[in-house]
């Protein structure tokens, strides 16, 4: 069943969303970056030898909630995950960048992130 997002589009947390108590602390996790407005840790379930989360610290349920207002944001998201793609060591071997959006494109947590996934070749197409 994909989330209402026109319910809880944006706000600055979910009491109840899994990310946002990650974020709260409320919820142990394997920090990889941090900074004012976005939060990365390792995934529990990862897919690949690196595979890092990078969430905003701001609630946003799926992209299609985004507007200009996020643009600033979103920069910033894909800025850690280059950072962390050098300090894993896979920048020049190769990397990809990946946000789902609804459960048909594989959306678990209605939580925006950006999946940062390498140390393996990648195939194409994904899934």
């Amino acid at each position: 069943m994909d989330f209402p997002s026109s319910e809880v589009a944006a706000v600055a947390h979910d009491p109840n969303c899994l990310f946002c108590k990650i974020i709260r602390r409320e919820i142990a996790s394997k920090k990889a970056y941090e900074d004012d407005a976005v939060y990365a840790f390792h995934d529990i379930a990862p897919q690949a030898p690196t595979h890092i989360l990078l969430v905003p610290k701001e609630h946003i349920a799926t992209l299609n909630d985004l507007d200009e207002a996020h643009e600033a944001l979103v920069g910033k998201m894909l800025l850690a995950a280059g950072r962390l793609a050098a300090e894993a060591g896979i920048s020049r071997s190769g990397y990809r960048c990946v946000f789902n959006c609804m459960s048909g494109a594989g959306q678990s947590v209605y939580h925006i992130h950006l999946h940062l996934l390498g140390g393996r070749p990648m195939g194409w197409p994904p899934g």
